[in-house]
């Protein structure tokens, strides 16, 4: 028995088992049995063999079924109910019936007889290759009538073929008219029978014979038989076998046929002109083929033809867009937004440009004419369905952008490019474009991103700037969110959806106000992890997107910590760029960054680093940092297998985040390790600066060396300091407790003896610029260097001092003292002023598209040559030597003259002289805040210096009021971030003694003489302001003691600050500084302390003054006094409307702080200077002012505050006169004689008390007849007397005297009206004394509501308490006033002239009004 094979076996062993079971004659076990065709008529025996022997292929082999392409179970069918078989019919015949399988058509394929078909050769070519053919070469011949839907190419080959057959080609000849009638139509082939397949020889001869025969059949025949025959033939065939034969005939004979019928039924076919051949008619043996007429139209540039693909049609209305475009329309305006067009490279199109047509910039769109893409056509493009355009689209923008930010289009566009775009959707556009599927849009979404947050030339700069002093420190990129403007509008939900942090706004409203937190909402990390970690994009893409999140960690605090707390984010920026191991790359591109050392990477890392002292210490510790940087650091760069450029950025970024880390007081154990690796590298210095030309990467890399060892030495001098708690307002960062520094002054003291060298060599190059210029961020970092040795060294507890002091003196005469003495030194100081942003204010304009919702530099075109960063500028130079200078001189006290000597150069005298002149704050923006921080450390470090000298000179210094006036501009200009340079102000440069020479040198004698010859008299208010500026300037300890304490700066901030600057690493949380929303003291800081006491008092929760508030409110006004007095430029910036708005606060706090005798007499002295002519012509009370919502509002709570507590205080209503000046708003007037008219029995101040001239009371004539109509109310009343308050007296005399003798004929007739009223009324004033109160009531002005019942009570007062003797007395003084008035004169006890005669004009003036009154006779008293 045959055994059946086993798993295992092998195809040997198989065959081996079908031989032994073929040489057994076994039976198989299976037998495949063939379906059987019933069709066929030879179902058991052999196919019969044809006579000729052809080769015939039988089908029966084929399957039943076509194989599936799917693999799939079989189903299993359940029978329709329906559908029931009858037991007699056979399944299999029902199957056939139905079978639709190709062998249920064809059962026998039979190859075709060739033996009789003539082989040739194919003709001899000159050519390697046959000749193209063109689809126009075809002509007008006409489709044969066996081609079909034959290809041109095989139409071509049959042609060809016939003609090789064909040995002598036949000529065609045209038959004449009457050979056509006799042949007629049989001369027309067969159209239906071909023969093909026929075995005979005379094929051809009986096809003819049969087709003559029919044609025979048909001429038998009469029309309507014909008829018939047809109708009952398409009865009976099948339709589709009518079409098929149908579109066998020819053209021709469809023709012919057509015109018989035609004939035969009487019927006329009228052709169109088109259809209408021209000439003879053909000849019926010729083939009529109709010319292809070309549908052309006048305004088609080109003339289509049929034979074009597409083209069997034309349709005129879609070839429009081939017609020539329309001319260019010119436009004169300034071109706006939405018809700005742009190339594709990004270029803003000039509205009459005439570009050609091939460049591809034309198109159907609006505006066809003009070349370019829209904005809004661009935006199109971006959403279409093919990816190229897509990609097309996104290129385009990024290019517009990066051109816009460069500032290229100017003032060319109405708008920003930006803010349309951003308002258009394009930022959303850019996160749904990183979401795509294809590279190319992907690549380009990324491009875009970077172009629209990465502004070109930020990071440059910041990257240039970093070994400055303070250059680590930089400003958060982010903006200041300005929604006190917004509160008012929005509801109490709003805002307690904003204070919750739980629930989130959407991605559209956060963008609306920054763009980096809107994107960062739409998980914009993780897609980019992705696209890293995934999808390996190219370098470019690559650098990109490094390039976005180092942006997204500028941003803030909080954006840097979701950068590092992104899942695997750092990880795979540690993993793929910054292997610890790579395969070598020579100089050029590379096609893969995935597993290559990327410079940019590092730098990532190191923006992370310097957002707070957490997250460096997780990057240090979690991510093995310590490795790589070992690794970087340990190979000079021409040593790693990398691109030398590359190279020199990898070795420049890890210095700058070991740098940054050492700022925290980490990497100590790393500089332990790597001690020998920067020795090597500090002594290979010398060499590597011999080598000219200097490369500005190895420059900065060597700069970047030299700042780390300045940051491990501020480690080792921190190590005595007293440990505080660290200033860090995160929660997270405030977990951290400072540790103890891993270096000690041993392991950094011999750095110096390699550093100072290296200085030396390179101020040799001083007197060269060239050289000097690329070299100048290496001086400015060793100077630094020294600066810190010596303060580490300073603070040691086992110093030396005589050893310290020795060596400070060798510095000063080796080094520092020849520098000083050099000419070109000089030339330093001279570009000062050059380069200085607040001499040069134009040259800090704003970037061209900058928007508040993303921050940015705006450094696009670089910075020029002379400004603050630009390569000639000596700012950070000799900010670095006036670092150390300082440090020198606070370690040797007898240098100081000596180092002060620089303060003498006449380039830094010109540069502070423009620093002190009186200026507002300037606006603020980013590129600002930055610059200015800079240029606020040289003034600081001069002021410093300067304040060391002068402690320790005889005589008073020469500069002082220059200095002291730099400081006090630098106190109100100083930025958040600079919380301890204000410290340190207060506490030395602006209080100084030494800084205020007229105190000693006979100050407040020349004031003293000064008000005599303005005042005229020592009785005026100014007297005295000599004793009170020398009591000021002995009482200067206590006044600094009061502004230290009211000019509060938040004390983390204070501790931040302090901490940076004097370069204490334990206590520094983070190197992102304050957002700069201001400066951080305003400008009327000199009033801080009376605005903190008036606070205080009127807050929402009054509380009572402290004890010391007297002593705070004189100290304020001792300062104010001595700032007005000798240093007034201080002050001009506030507004002296905001001057007097802060005295009248003294009036308010309290209802007897104004009683005392110092605030009078301090008070009195800064009112005079107030009212002094110069400053009184300033003095404008409508104009908005700072700190103050309505300057009414105050005067009316002035106004409440007098009335309730002054008891006739002349100093009280001296303030309250001072605004009632006739320029003035009248409505404070108005609100005095309307509302407060019982406050004018306390305003008792004499004429010759009014600190300013009456002539601006009474000069020009009030024109408001509501106010003179209180004026006069008030004199006739009594309520205005001139022994209660002369001055308003005489002002509201001389006002009414000028109304009632007016005669303007500009005049409204109620001014006519109530003025000769008036004059009536005070003509019959002494004879209505007894009906006072009846005679004043002018119909239709009885008083009504409180204001007349408090003028009733008024009137109620003055009638019971004077007698009626008195009141005539006075009826008729008043009488004579306003009829007798001339001119004010505060000589006379009334305060003004009277006429002894009246005037002729107002004489008949006079007589004209009263005549009436006295024929109708005077009312009975």
């Amino acid at each position: 028995m045959l055994s059946r094979p086993k798993p295992g076996e092998s195809e040997a062993d198989l065959l081996r088992f079908q031989n032994q079971f073929l040489s057994s004659g076994a039976t198989p076990a299976v037998r495949i049995a063939k379906k059987v065709n019933k069709k066929d008529r030879y179902v058991d025996e052999d196919p019969p063999v044809l006579q000729d022997q052809r080769d015939v292929v039988t089908l029966d082999k084929l399957p039943d079924l076509p194989p599936t392409l799917v693999p799939a179970p079989p189903k299993k069918a359940r029978p329709s109910p329906r559908f029931t078989l009858s037991e007699d019919q056979d399944p299999e015949d029902r199957l056939d019936q139905h079978d639709q399988h190709i062998t249920a058509v064809f059962t026998k394929i039979i190859e075709r007889d060739t033996s009789a078909m003539a082989v040739t050769m194919p003709l001899p070519s000159g050519v390697a290759f046959p000749c193209v053919f063109h689809r126009s070469q075809k002509g007008t011949q006409g489709k044969t009538a066996t081609s079909g839907k034959r290809s041109i190419f095989a139409q071509e080959i049959a042609k060809r073929r016939k003609a090789e057959a064909n040995s002598t080609p036949m000529e065609m000849s045209i038959p004449t008219q009457g050979q056509q009638e006799e042949t007629g139509k049989s001369s027309q082939g067969p159209q239906l029978i071909t023969g093909e397949g026929l075995q005979s020889q005379d094929a051809r001869r009986e096809i003819q014979t049969i087709h003559e025969e029919n044609l025979a059949k048909l001429h038998a025949l009469g029309p309507e038989e014909i008829l018939q025959e047809q109708q009952r033939l398409l009865a009976q065939l099948d339709p589709g076998l009518i079409a098929f034969l149908k579109s066998r005939r020819s053209p021709a004979g469809q023709a012919g046929v057509e015109s018989m019928e035609e004939e035969k039924s009487g019927t006329v076919v009228h052709k169109t002109p088109e259809e209408e051949p021209v000439g003879p008619p053909p000849p019926s043996g010729y083939k009529w083929t109709q010319p292809e007429l070309a549908t052309s139209a006048p305004e088609l540039p080109v003339t289509p033809h049929k034979e074009w693909l597409h083209m069997d049609a034309v349709e005129l209305e879609k070839l429009q867009w081939t017609q020539d475009l329309p001319p260019l329309r010119r436009q004169k305006t300034q071109e706006g937004m939405q018809q700005a067009r742009f190339s594709l490279q990004g270029e803003l199109l000039a509205p009459d440009a005439d570009l050609p047509t091939h460049l591809g910039l034309h198109h159907h769109g609006e505006e066809a004419e003009r070349a370019g893409y829209s904005l809004q056509e661009i935006f199109h493009l971006a959403r279409s369905q093919i990816s190229q355009q897509r990609a097309l689209a996104l290129q385009v923008l990024a290019r517009i952008i990066s051109k816009a930010q460069a500032g290229e289009f100017g003032g060319q566009l109405t708008d920003s490019v930006l803010r349309l775009l951003l308002d258009a959707g394009f930022l959303f556009l850019l996160r749904f474009s990183l979401d795509d599927s294809v590279d190319s849009v992907i690549a380009a979404a990324v491009w875009a991103l970077r172009a629209l947050l990465v502004a070109p030339g930020d990071e440059e700069l910041l990257d240039s700037t970093f070994s400055w002093y303070q250059g680590a420190a930089v400003f958060p990129l982010m903006p200041c969110q300005e929604e006190e403007e917004e509160e008012d509008e929005e509801t109490p939900a709003e805002k307690a959806r904003k204070k919750n942090p739980q629930e989130t706004q959407p991605p559209p409203d956060l963008a609306r106000r920054d763009v980096i937190k809107g994107l960062l909402a739409t998980q914009l990390l993780p897609r980019l992890r992705y696209l890293l970690e995934v999808t390996y994009p190219s370098p470019t893409v690559v650098q990109d997107i490094l390039a976005v999140l180092i942006r997204v960690a500028r941003h803030s605090l909080e954006s840097a910590t979701k950068v590092l707390e992104c899942p695997r984010l750092i990880d795979t920026l540690v993993r793929e760029f910054l292997p610890s191991s790579w395969s070598p790359v020579g100089e050029g591109p590379v096609s893969r960054l995935h597993g290559m050392p990327c410079a940019a990477a590092m730098k990532l890392l190191r923006v992370l680093a310097s957002a707070g002292r957490n997250i460096s210490a997780r990057l240090m510790s979690g991510f093995d940092l310590r490795s790589r940087l070992c690794r970087f650091v340990s190979e000079a760069p021409q040593e790693l297998a990398m691109p030398i450029q590359e190279a020199e950025q990898l070795n420049t970024e890890s210095f700058r985040l070991w740098a940054v880390a050492a700022t925290y007081g980490q990497g100590g154990d790393l500089y332990r390790e790597l001690y020998p690796v920067l020795i090597r590298a500090l002594q290979a210095l010398p060499q590597e600066l011999s080598v000219r030309p200097h490369s500005r990467l190895a420059m900065h890399r060597i700069s970047a060396l030299i700042t780390l060892l300045t940051r491990l030495t501020q480690i080792s001098g921190s190590s005595n300091t007293e440990l505080h708690a660290p200033a860090s307002t995160n929660p997270a960062e405030s977990n951290l407790s400072p540790v103890s520094p891993s270096i000690t002054w041993v392991q950094v003291s011999g750095l110096r003896p390699l550093i100072e060298p290296i200085l030396r060599q390179v101020l040799k190059e001083l007197p060269q610029p060239d050289t000097w210029r690329a070299l100048v961020p290496l001086p400015t970092a060793c100077l630094l260097y020294l600066a810190a040795h010596y303060q580490a060294w300073s603070h040691q507890p086992k110093l030396c001092p005589g050893e310290c002091l020795q060596d400070v003196e060798r510095l000063s005469e080796e080094l520092v003292l020849p520098l000083l003495s050099q000419s070109t030194f000089q030339g330093l100081w001279d570009s000062l002023r050059r380069c200085s942003l607040l001499c040069n204010p134009l040259s800090c304009a704003s970037a061209p598209e900058s928007i508040p919702s993303l921050v940015s530099l705006g450094c696009g075109g670089g910075c020029p040559p002379l400004s603050l960063a630009g390569s000639s500028s000596a700012f950070p130079f000799l900010t670095s030597l006036l670092s150390l200078l300082n440090t020198l001189a606070r370690i040797h006290k007898g240098l100081c003259g000596q180092l002060a000597s620089v303060l003498a150069a006449p380039g830094l005298q010109d540069y502070l002289l423009h620093c002190g002149a009186p200026s507002r704050a300037p606006r603020l923006t980013p590129f600002l805040a930055w610059a200015l921080r800079h240029e606020y450390h040289l003034q600081y470090l001069v002021l410093t210096l300067a304040q060391r000298t002068a402690g320790l000179r005889p005589d008073p210094t020469p500069d002082a009021i220059l200095y002291h006036t730099v400081a006090l501009t630098l106190m109100s200009h100083l930025l958040p971030g600079s919380e301890y340079l204000a410290h340190e102000l207060l506490l030395g440069s602006v209080f100084q003694p030494e800084f205020l020479p007229e105190g000693a040198s006979g100050g407040p004698e020349a004031a003293d003489f000064s008000d005599k010859l303005n005042l005229g008299s020592s009785q005026r208010p100014g007297s005295g302001r000599g004793s009170l500026l020398a009591e000021a300037c002995q009482d200067l300890p206590g006044i600094r003691g009061c502004y230290l304490a009211h000019c509060t700066l938040p004390c983390p901030a204070l501790l931040h600050s302090q901490a940076l600057y004097q370069g204490e690493p334990l206590h520094i949380p983070s190197l992102l500084l304050p957002v700069p929303k201001e400066p951080l003291l305003p400008a009327d800081w000199p009033f801080l302390p009376l605005i903190h006491l008036y606070h205080q008092a009127s807050g929402p929760v009054s509380k009572a003054l402290p004890p010391s508030s007297l002593g705070i409110a004189t100290h304020a006004l001792q300062w104010v006094l001595v700032l007005e007095s000798w240093r007034p430029s201080s002050l001009q910036v506030i507004p002296p409307a905001a001057r007097l708005a802060r005295l009248m606060c003294i009036f308010l706090m309290d209802s007897d702080l104004f009683r005392e005798a110092p605030i009078q007499r301090y008070v009195m002295a800064l009112l005079a200077q107030l009212c002094q002519p110069q400053a009184l012509s300033l003095l404008k009370l409508d104009c908005p002012l700072p700190g103050l919502a309505s300057f009414p509002d105050l005067y009316t709570s002035f106004l409440e505050h007098f009335e309730a507590v002054s008891f006739g205080d002349r100093l009280f209503g001296t303030l309250v006169l001072l605004p009632l000046q006739r320029r003035y708003s009248v409505t404070l007037r108005l609100s005095l004689f309307g509302e407060h008219v019982g406050a004018l029995r306390a305003l008792g101040l004499p004429l010759f008390q009014l600190p300013v001239a009456l002539e601006n009371y009474t000069a020009p004539p009030e024109d408001n007849l509501e106010l003179l109509k209180l004026y006069f109310q008030a004199l006739v009343m009594g309520t205005l007397c001139p022994h209660w308050c002369p001055v308003l007296y005489a002002v509201a005399v001389a006002h009414v005297n000028s109304f009632i003798f007016s005669q303007d004929p500009k005049s409204s007739d109620m001014a006519i009206a109530t003025s000769k009223w008036m004059l009536q009324k005070t003509w019959l004033l002494a004879n209505e004394v007894g009906e006072a109160e009846v005679g004043t009531k002018e119909p239709g002005s009885i008083p009504e509501g409180e204001q007349g019942f408090r003028r009733q009570q008024a009137r109620r007062v003055v009638v019971s308490s004077c007698s009626r003797g008195c009141l005539c007395h006075f009826s008729q003084c008043l009488k004579q006033h306003l009829l007798y008035y001339k001119l004010p004169n505060v000589t006379l006890p009334e305060g003004f002239e009277l006429y002894p005669q009246l005037p002729s004009l107002r004489q008949n003036r006079l007589q004209d009004v009263t005549n009436g009154l006295l024929k109708d006779g005077v009312p009975e008293s």
